[in-house]
């Protein structure tokens, strides 16, 4: 599961493209912290740190704990914009979240089992079809990613999401696919001589 992580924010004054400008000027990103039912507070955040996890990935699915000239606020990150040309942050959007939330996140999916497949040691291909499935997870326990064995899968198996455990108190979102591909495993299987 994801910890939780400090992030040192100060409020700015102004809002609109005039003040995020002087914002980044400082050499600060500016952002802004709305939901729960209170209004949006815009602050600033150091541009280092801001950069430093937004590039060490699993950003968007970590929740901080955003100290805010000293009042702490509980938050996910919902978007960050980055420069078109040098590819640095202009901007974050931080979700608030209220106790005993749930967060609608796209989760990473893994693979493990890859050695002893059938299907593979035979000259098949794994496919992975889903790079990160959607999921309502509880705020507090966002996890890093979903696992999905393949140890057993020959080749032309698919696996589905229904035929994996998913992760304590997360569920598919309503409305979508039911029962997504993850993984598939192609080609065509050696002979035996």
């Amino acid at each position: 599961m994801a910890s939780l992580k400090q992030l040192a924010a100060k409020t700015r004054e102004g809002v609109g493209k005039g003040a995020a400008r002087a914002v980044r000027k400082e050499g600060r990103v500016p952002a802004v912290i709305y939901g729960a039912g209170q209004p949006p507070v815009a602050i600033s955040l150091e541009y280092k740190e801001t950069n430093k996890l937004i590039y060490a990935g699993h950003f968007l699915t970590t929740v901080f704990e955003i100290d805010v000239d000293g009042k702490k606020i509980r938050a996910i990150p919902r978007d960050y914009q980055l420069d078109r040309v040098r590819d640095f942050p202009i901007h974050v959007d931080f979700l608030r979240l209220a106790e005993g939330s749930t967060v609608r996140v796209e989760i990473p999916v893994h693979i493990s089992g890859q050695e002893t497949s059938p299907g593979l040691k035979g000259g098949g291909s794994l496919n992975l079809v889903r790079h990160a499935v959607e999921l309502i997870v509880p705020a507090d326990s966002i996890p890093e990613a979903i696992t999905v064995d393949v140890s057993k899968a020959k080749v032309g198996d698919s696996i589905h999401i229904s035929s994996i455990t998913l992760p304590n108190g997360a569920k598919l979102p309503p409305g979508g696919e039911k029962d997504l591909t993850l993984v598939t495993i192609t080609g065509t299987a050696k002979e035996e001589a």
